[in-house]
């Protein structure tokens, strides 16, 4: 599909509740990524964010609601964490092409494109957490994904690889034409660089620019009264044009519903 053709969004949470064991883990949870914005989910510890993820990626059904979306869609996921273990020896080569066949040029040119192009023979138990970040984006973006869902892409890398990091993931952004949904806890960064904010508890507390969601109560009640003292807030624009709810758009095929 003509991802340009396409006026809806990539993807869609309708009224999307979860409950493991005894907990409710979402509670009527509303999300949409359209193509070309960042959307980054922000909130507390156990607020529910990987479960939110992964129930988007259909790896958790949802108990009651309905995940939506574009035919075709692509999606390029980077996970929170990779347990690597030195006993089973892997290379970086051998990581990316898992499940999938690419060429020795495709290889080369995604690593050099994340900044990681010395490292395709190294071993994945022996490469720095910076290096294995860079390795995760760059099995996300093999497949040229409409979407691209970054669980915590930053967690664990010290704050200058952050910054590289995070500027990277903005220019796949304008590179791909892409949507991304980005888990973050550094709301430093987020309020720099994305489009929209959900902030979630369960249910989503409030959702918006990020000038406007530094203002909310919700928002300050989650992350402290002062947060919107020390919180910098830089105007974002881009020159391509977001869809809103308003266009007109083709059905969207429902994965899951109960």
């Amino acid at each position: 599909m003509n991802i340009g053709a396409h006026r809806g969004p990539l993807i869609r949470a309708r009224q999307v509740s979860v409950r493991l064991g005894q907990r409710n883990v979402l509670e009527e949870v509303d999300l949409e990524v359209h193509a070309g914005e960042i959307v980054t989910l922000v909130g507390l510890n156990g607020a529910g964010k990987s479960t939110l993820v992964r129930t988007l990626l259909g790896i958790i059904q949802p108990d009651v609601g309905t995940v939506e979306r574009m035919p075709d869609l692509r999606i390029g996921y980077s996970p929170q964490r990779l347990r690597r273990d030195p006993i089973l020896p892997i290379t970086v080569r051998r990581f990316l092409t898992i499940g999938a066949r690419f060429g020795e040029e495709r290889l080369a040119a995604v690593l050099e494109e994340v900044g990681a192009s010395t490292i395709l023979n190294h071993p994945m138990a022996e490469i720095s957490g910076g290096e294995l970040h860079r390795v995760l984006l760059a099995k996300a973006l093999l497949r040229k994904p409409n979407l691209l869902v970054l669980d915590e892409p930053l967690a664990g890398v010290d704050i200058a690889s952050q910054s590289e990091l995070y500027s990277l993931i903005s220019k796949f952004r304008e590179r791909y034409g892409c949507g991304i949904l980005l888990v973050s806890h550094d709301l430093h960064l987020v309020m720099t660089g994305t489009d929209r904010v959900v902030c979630l508890n369960r249910h989503v507390c409030c959702s918006g620019p990020p000038r406007t969601i530094a203002r909310d109560p919700a928002f300050s009640m989650l992350f402290g009264p002062h947060v919107s003292e020390w919180l910098a807030v830089y105007p974002h624009s881009h020159d391509h044009r977001h869809d809103t709810m308003e266009d007109p758009a083709p059905p969207i095929g429902r994965e899951h519903s109960r």
